[in-house]
């Protein structure tokens, strides 16, 4: 896991003048192979997936927008702690999904450590049922006559 710090008013300045060639560059063309030239002796080259290019992009769109980011391997295995972090609820919340069974987890010793992927799809599952939920609270209202 790697994490970058809210980053600095010249890091996003730089982050925005990326995804502004970056974004030119998508326009252009739909490249499946992008070159990425570092600066300094030589100019060292080195040709990236799109996939790569893609990320890039998104990573620069955060700092650019001064937000801090963190990446990590979908099968990265949290500790609770992490894994509520990332989820912004309490560990004792969090353990408790666990103990009900709502987000699989396993046992190393006494501590539970919780697959990345399976948190994220908690997570989806959680924004859709919340989703439903408002738009019924919004047909309901409707119904009501509240002009929402």
């Amino acid at each position: 896991m790697h994490a970058l710090k809210i980053p600095s008013e010249e890091t996003s300045k730089l982050a925005r003048e990326a995804v502004r060639v970056f974004t030119e560059v998508r326009q252009d063309h739909a490249p499946a192979l992008v070159e990425v030239v570092a600066d300094g002796d030589g100019g060292s080259r080195v040709t990236v997936p799109i996939e790569a290019f893609e990320l890039l992009m998104e990573l620069l769109t955060h700092l650019a927008n001064g937000h801090g980011v963190t990446v990590m391997p979908v099968r990265a295995e949290l500790t609770t702690q992490q894994a509520a972090d990332l989820l912004n609820v309490s560990r004792p919340f969090l353990v408790k999904l666990l103990d009900r069974g709502e987000i699989p987890h396993r046992k190393v010793g006494t501590h539970r450590r919780v697959q990345l992927e399976d948190l994220l799809a908690y997570q989806r599952e959680d924004d859709v049922r919340r989703a439903e939920a408002a738009a019924l609270l919004a047909a309901e209202a409707q119904e009501l006559g509240f002009g929402y």
